[in-house]
This record gives structure tokens, C-alpha cells and sequence, in this order.
């Protein structure tokens, strides 16, 4: 049985390979100054968004030298010390689909990353069909292991955690180096590492972008076609639900979902013990709650949903929007033609944001170059290509 202590090697897993929990200051210290020698540390993250609100990390999984060292951060009250590794430029922090990850970690602990290497990303610029990890580990470095759901949707809140529960978890990084290393080898031949460096610093500089409570409410799924009214009586509805959720601690589409509070919005004056999916709330003392939320709603001013700024340009006419789409298609062409012959992702080599711009206004299209999403490794490489295609409109 594995336990969060400060004790270093808890259990050998396999061959050279070990997992350690750690669970106090003292054993994290400890940890930090082995990390800070090492060139590479795998990182991953697990969290509980499926079963409590608002989220949290649950564990942090660091690995070096074969071995994993499952973090507790439900058991260390102050985990900066780890801001020694994750900042350090000299140190490599790989990840696979580490998106997730580091924005977690800086939402909780407002931690920051420097040279990152994500696994995902590589695959993906070697031609990778299938991007998860145990499909990653299988294809790169012939492991086979074992990602099952239930662990993926599992209450990582929960203590103690069970022994399956803790291999899982270090499963997440024991293999991530060796996987770079023979990415890092593959990406160098076909030239396209400084790809995927670039990718990977746009990635390290993720932050967490708290919503807007404001009008979070206007995110609400089906909500486009409600009118102002209803829309009163939706944003109600939401800030009902996010009260509920966080005094339950439970997940707010575990509370009530998006189509049971849209379907209120859009008609308050309905049986609501007839909506589906309304579940708990379809009870008389719960549907009283529900219709003084609405009373609220009711009384309040009509909210209208803020403009997008529409990309349309004034005075286009229906035939340069019609030139415009053809030019749409020619440069997606050019984009997927490039895709077959690198064979990869067309996506991956020109963003379609950019594409669609110059559709609409090619004569702009050096100002294009300096948008930020295009990054300057498709500038060097298919920059000449893309501007030979609108210079031919």
C-alpha cells in the first residue's frame, strides 16, 4: 500500500523504476533539490472538475531518473518551492497535451513555466493519427500501458487513494523523457524541432483566464436565440446554479445542466417536472425555488448579448464576398496540398483565422505576417509559398 509520507522510495514498480508519495514540506524540499540537477522532469497533473467545484489539483506527478514522486497537494500547504523547478530555463518540463496542466497549475498556485516540451505537440508535427498518451508511449518507445477511464474520471479529492489509482498516475510521466528523446531524434531529421520549440513556448506561456461572472451567463450552450427577457432570466438561472454548486461542491452541470436552464429561460411559465434531464429539481419544494429565481429574473432589466465585432467588412457586396470565399478555397487548397506532401495535419501550417483575413483583403497580406498567431516558423517556411498564392488574385 502506497501512503502520502516523506518517506522516498515507497514501492518498486518495475525494473529501476520506483514510486515515492510525498505528502510534507520537508519530503518536497528534498525533492525540488534533487530536481534542480536534472536537465529533464516529466509533469502532469490530476484534478477534480468532474466531481467538485470549484476544481483543484489533487496530485502533481514530477519524474526524473525513473522514477515518480506523486505530490499531495491536499496535504502541503505551500508548494512554491516548485516554482524553483518550473521557472528554471536550464530544466526541460515535458508534458503530454500539457495545455491542461499548466493552466491548472497557474490558476491554483499562479505558477509560471520555462522550456517546455510537450509530447502531444510532437507527435502531432511527426504525423502522429492518434495523439493520446498510450498511443504515444505504443508508437514512439513500444510501452504499453493502460489508461482507463475510470481512473480519468475518478475523485482524485478522495483519501487514501488506492494502489491502482497511484500507478496510474505515475504512469502519466514515468516514460515522457524517453519518449522526447526519441522525438527530439525524428523531428531533427525531418527538420522540423525549431516547429515544435516554437510551439512549445507559446504553450509555456498558457495563464489561467478566470471567467467574467458578469456575463458568463451569455456562455451558456443553446442560449444564442433566447430574447432579452429571457436572457434575464437566464443569467438568474446561472448565478442561482454557481451559488448551488459551490455550497454543494459539486460540478455546476451536476447541479442543473445548460439545456434544462435554457429551457426554463425560454418558456418560465411551463412544467417544469416535464423538462428533461430536470431531475432533483422537478420536486414542489424545489420547483418553488426555481420560480422565486425566475420572480428575480422577471424584475430585472432584459439583457442583451453583447456584439462581436463582425469581421465583415462595410460595403462588402455580395460579389466580393463571393471572390472571397473562391480565394477562402484556393488558399485552404494550397494549405491541404502542403499537409499531403509533409503529410501532416493541414491545420498544423497555417491558422485558418489568417487564411480567412487575407480571403478578404489580400493586398495586406505582409501586415498578415505580423499577427499573432502566425508563427514565425511557418513565416520562414511557407511565407514565399503563401504570398506567391494571393499575389496570383
Amino acid at each position: 500500500m502506497y501512503t502520502f509520507s516523506n518517506l522516498i522510495t515507497e514501492k518498486t514498480i518495475k525494473p529501476n523504476q520506483s514510486i515515492n508519495t510525498i505528502a510534507t514540506k520537508e519530503a518536497l524540499n528534498k525533492l525540488v533539490s534533487n530536481a534542480l540537477s536534472k536537465k529533464h522532469l516529466s509533469i502532469d497533473i490530476e484534478g477534480n472538475g468532474f466531481f467538485r467545484y470549484p476544481e483543484r489539483v489533487c496530485l502533481i506527478q514530477v519524474s526524473f531518473d525513473d522514477q515518480a514522486h506523486i505530490i499531495d497537494p491536499l496535504e502541503i500547504d505551500d508548494l512554491m518551492e516548485l516554482s524553483r523547478i518550473f521557472e528554471n530555463s536550464r530544466i526541460t518540463k515535458i508534458f503530454h497535451a500539457g495545455d491542461y496542466d499548466i493552466r491548472s497549475l497557474n490558476r491554483d498556485y499562479s505558477f509560471i513555466f520555462k522550456n517546455v516540451f510537450d509530447t502531444s505537440i510532437g507527435a502531432a508535427f511527426l504525423g502522429s493519427e492518434k495523439l493520446g498518451l498510450d498511443s504515444i508511449l505504443n508508437e514512439y518507445v513500444q510501452i504499453e500501458i493502460k489508461k482507463d477511464k475510470k481512473f480519468q474520471r475518478s475523485d482524485w479529492t478522495i483519501r487514501p487513494l488506492p494502489d491502482e489509482s497511484i500507478e496510474y498516475a505515475a504512469d502519466d510521466v514515468l516514460y515522457l523523457n524517453k519518449t522526447r528523446k526519441v522525438m527530439e531524434n525524428k523531428l531533427s531529421e525531418l527538420s522540423r524541432l525549431e516547429w515544435v520549440k516554437e510551439e512549445c513556448v507559446r504553450l509555456s506561456n498558457i495563464k489561467f483566464q478566470a471567467k467574467n461572472e458578469s456575463n458568463a451567463f451569455f456562455d451558456v450552450k443553446g442560449s444564442i436565440d433566447l430574447n432579452p427577457r429571457s436572457l434575464a432570466i437566464l443569467k438568474c438561472l446561472f448565478e442561482f446554479r454557481e451559488d448551488e454548486a459551490i455550497g454543494k461542491d459539486r460540478p455546476p452541470f451536476k447541479i442543473l445542466s445548460d439545456s434544462v436552464l435554457v429551457e426554463i429561460a425560454r418558456d418560465p411559465n411551463q412544467n417544469f417536472s416535464e423538462i428533461s434531464g430536470i431531475g432533483y429539481w422537478a420536486s414542489k419544494p424545489n420547483i418553488q425555488r426555481l420560480k422565486e429565481v425566475i420572480e428575480n429574473g422577471r424584475k430585472m432589466d432584459p439583457q442583451f448579448r453583447p456584439q462581436k465585432n463582425k469581421q465583415r467588412q462595410k460595403g462588402f457586396s455580395n460579389k466580393q464576398r463571393e471572390q472571397a470565399n473562391i480565394r477562402l478555397k484556393q488558399l485552404k487548397d494550397w494549405r491541404k496540398s502542403l499537409g499531403q506532401e509533409l503529410k501532416l495535419d493541414p491545420s498544423l501550417l497555417w491558422p485558418t483565422s489568417s487564411l480567412s483575413r487575407l480571403s478578404r483583403s489580400p493586398e495586406l497580406f505582409e501586415q498578415e505576417f505580423e499577427q499573432p498567431e502566425v508563427r514565425k516558423w511557418q513565416i520562414k517556411e511557407f511565407g514565399d509559398s503563401i504570398s506567391q498564392n494571393v499575389l496570383n488574385f
